[in-house]
């Protein structure tokens, strides 16, 4: 296994994120055109290498100004525990720095421990809503 590198790029074949996303069971992972042309409109996108094999990513929404969603986290399974998780949010908070504010919305409660030691802590008595047209 080569050493991780992490990548600023929004170019990503379909292939690449059909079996990312699919390795941790997203979804999304069926719609790999669609994603492949969602990153390139995202406004920022870090990705996790092991030589030319993409094994995590991180991808912010964003207005430029005031507010940044991060939407997708995601390390293959074959790589957790080796902090690339971590890594990749350490590398999209410092780009979203001077963001008034920063918005994560966990669909597994199991992930929030890990929301919270970056500083996140839950909006009020909001909850998220969506419209999944995937169905």
């Amino acid at each position: 296994m080569a050493a991780i590198t992490y990548r600023e790029t929004k170019d990503f074949t379909a292939e690449e994120l059909e079996r990312l996303f699919l390795s941790v069971g997203w979804d999304s992972g069926r719609y790999p055109e669609q994603l492949r042309r969602g990153m390139k409109n995202s406004g920022q996108v870090i990705s996790a290498w092991d030589g030319d094999k993409l094994i995590g990513l991180v991808r912010g929404l964003d207005d430029g100004e005031t507010v940044a969603f991060l939407h997708y986290l995601l390390v293959d399974p074959a790589y957790q525990g080796q902090h690339i998780g971590r890594e990749l949010m350490e590398r999209i908070l410092e780009k979203y720095k001077r963001m008034l504010h920063i918005k994560i919305m966990p669909s597994d409660p199991e992930t929030i421990p890990f929301y919270q030691r970056f500083g996140f802590v839950a909006g009020g008595s909001y909850t998220a809503m969506e419209l999944n047209q995937m169905k």
